[in-house]
């Protein structure tokens, strides 16, 4: 089994831009690759379009069929909440042994698999499971997603360390540079690099239809 787990600082970040870029990058190549984002929020099935969902069923090359979508996210909420808040106001919880069942499942098969989070590295999944749970027990390396904006430095640097104190692998960061008024996105990138030996890549601003193809290599960070 082999892959990676793309996680970040926070929300709303990049997560499934470099999800989906890896994923067409690695297809690019000739590697056999399958991407999921279990947990999705903040959608209804009637309206999936333009979902992160699609966004990763077009980076693979699929049509979001209902087959689809219960493949790359099978556990959907409507609230655009933690899972453990937005299963809550829908009189659920979310199956974690599940979760944990069905990204294995993936791993099984001789593709690389990418395993998209959900919001930071540390967003409650359970009453008792974190998003950094999940990735130790699927044990696969991480990537840490994050924005360019002002204050992003501290939350890298908290997001790393914390996530070095559970043991966990951290392949490498990837800034993706945030709008309005960011601080200066090479001057960002540089002091990130200061402050880790880990691989930094940024990526800025892309503008267009289908964004993740248009991404700086992120290949290596995958070990390729």
């Amino acid at each position: 089994m082999s892959g990676l787990f793309i996680t970040a600082t926070g929300t709303e970040i990049g997560k499934t831009l470099v999800t989906a870029a890896l994923t067409y990058q690695l297809r690019q190549s000739g590697h056999v690759v399958t991407a999921l984002k279990p947990i999705i929020s903040g959608v209804s099935d009637q309206e999936m379009d333009g979902t992160d969902t699609a966004i990763l069923a077009c980076a693979l090359g699929q049509g979001l069929d209902e087959a689809t979508l219960d493949a790359i996210s099978p556990f959907r909420y409507k609230a655009p909440l933690a899972p453990s808040m937005a299963a809550s106001l829908e009189g659920r919880v979310l199956d974690y042994d599940l979760l944990i069942e069905k990204c294995r499942e993936a791993m099984d098969h001789p593709v690389f698999t990418l395993i998209e989070g959900v919001g930071g590295a540390f967003v409650p999944l359970t009453g008792d499971k974190l998003v950094a749970d999940w990735i130790q027990d699927v044990d696969l390396p991480a990537i840490v997603v994050a924005g360019s904006y002002l204050g992003t430095l501290s939350h890298i640097t908290a997001t790393l360390e914390a996530m070095k104190a559970r043991g966990l692998e951290v392949r490498g960061v990837v800034v993706s540079e945030s709008a309005g008024d960011a601080p200066d996105f090479e001057a960002t990138l540089a002091e990130v690099r200061r402050w880790t030996d880990l691989p930094v890549v940024g990526i800025p601003r892309i503008r267009g239809a289908e964004p993740w193809q248009q991404v700086p290599d992120l290949t290596a960070l995958a070990g390729f």
